[in-house]
């Protein structure tokens, strides 16, 4: 039996013998659909974790990270929420209005053409967000930039991106206008980069210490990744010459080490008796 048949079949069964029902039963099929729109948003939540979960327990050997999965579940529960909103929508016009299962689909599908057509840029708003989220572009947590707007992402759903900001202002941005993304939180290192003015005459001592400063600075720094480069970046010859060391760290840790680093260099330039300015 065809599936509009038989929605046409069961639906409608206990109203149509005084037409569309009198105006409680009305009533109580109004007050239903309105409450199990209102159970199927507050289950979408629960749902949506529930399928992860088993999604994580079929591809085990690529399970999720925790916040790829908050970033699903936030997807796949607006999608539940939005099917359930359409389920009851039809089955509610059928119902009370009377129309034809058969009518309903052909003029849904003819609003939605037309919804295409006006409202482009939610649509692309909308499928831009399915597929970063499906490209695993980003997720809950992670530190971002979007064009202009940089932070912490703190939801992300079918139509928008939620971004705290350094400042504590909550961004906003529609899906459809990330266009170019760098993702601060998925780097393979840092850069912890010295630079510093060395006389013209101490030039050439000064790079046989710094040279053979790695083993001390990977002792002393664990996070260092070695070996480190030296160059100068102006190229020019004077009185004083700017070399810069261009070290890199392992990810998250340039910041930290930077000022150690620098601490390391001074001290030894400083016991080989070098002029320098850092």
């Amino acid at each position: 039996m065809d599936l509009l048949e038989l929605l046409s079949g069961t639906m409608g069964e206990g109203m149509r013998s005084d037409g569309l029902g009198s105006l409680p039963q009305r009533l109580v099929l109004l007050a239903g659909l309105l409450l199990a729109v209102w159970i199927g948003r507050r289950l979408s939540w629960p749902l949506a974790w529930r399928l992860v979960r088993l999604s994580r327990y079929a591809h085990r050997a690529r399970a999720h990270r925790p916040e790829r999965q908050t970033t699903l579940q936030g997807l796949i529960a607006d999608l539940i929420g939005f099917a359930v909103l359409i389920v009851a929508f039809i089955v509610g016009v059928v119902q009370l209005v009377g129309v034809d299962v058969d009518t309903v689909v052909w003029t849904v599908g003819l609003l939605s053409a037309g919804f295409g057509l006006g409202a482009r840029p939610i649509i692309s708003d909308i499928l831009a967000g399915i597929s970063y989220v499906f490209e695993d572009a980003f997720s809950v947590g992670e530190k971002v930039l979007f064009a202009e707007v940089e932070g912490v992402i703190e939801q992300v759903n079918l139509r928008t991106t939620h971004i705290r900001a350094p400042s504590g202002e909550l961004c906003i941005v529609p899906n459809g206008e990330i266009r170019v993304m760098r993702n601060f939180s998925r780097g393979r290192f840092s850069t912890a980069n010295v630079t510093l003015s060395v006389a013209s005459s101490d030039l050439g001592r000064a790079l046989e210490i710094l040279e053979d400063l790695g083993p001390a600075a990977a002792e002393a720094l664990p996070d260092l990744n070695l070996p480190w480069q030296l160059i100068s970046k102006s190229g020019e010859l004077g009185t004083r010459m700017e070399l810069t060391l261009l070290a890199r760290t392992r990810f998250g840790t340039g910041a930290e080490l930077r000022p150690r680093l620098m601490a390391l260099v001074h001290e030894r330039l400083s016991a080989a008796g070098i002029d320098f300015d850092a």
